[in-house]
């Protein structure tokens, strides 16, 4: 009795792989285009906004430059999600700026729970999974 590990890969099975990557392929970057639009926002509204603004809408006082510097972070962050994979210059920095990007996720998640609990958390969480996914996902392409 042979089990799957064991039958080599034929034409037909070598098949059958091909759309199941190009599916693979299409929602890694669906979801690199959202993790980026995500963070395009987040970031783009802790540059633009007042830092007053900003400061009384935190639970958690933060000073007004650290709140600027995770804004062009997270920016620079979205940027990197995208631009070097799809343009191919430098298709490495992409999996670096997903990584980046789940450090950022592990401060935010703990901040939150600090401040507001446990339920609150689960949105910065799932955002840092999923950057943990993309960062995965794209290891390739650290191989240069």
């Amino acid at each position: 009795m042979k089990n799957e590990l064991s039958i080599p890969l034929t034409s037909a099975n070598r098949s059958e792989q091909k759309p199941r990557t190009s599916i693979r392929s299409a929602a890694l970057w669906v979801v690199q285009v959202l993790l980026a639009l995500l963070f395009l926002f987040a970031g783009g509204m802790k540059l633009m906004m007042p830092i007053q603004v900003l400061l009384a809408q935190m639970a958690v006082p933060l000073p007004g430059l650290f709140v600027r510097f995770i804004g062009v972070i997270e920016v620079a962050g979205a940027l990197g999600l995208t631009f070097p994979a799809l343009l191919r210059i430098k298709p490495f920095l992409t999996p670096l700026a997903a990584c980046g990007l789940v450090i950022e996720m592990i401060g935010a998640t703990a901040i939150t729970v600090i401040s507001m609990g446990a339920a609150p958390a689960l949105m910065p969480l799932v955002v840092g999974l999923l950057a943990a996914f993309v960062a995965y996902s794209r290891r390739n392409l650290l191989a240069v």
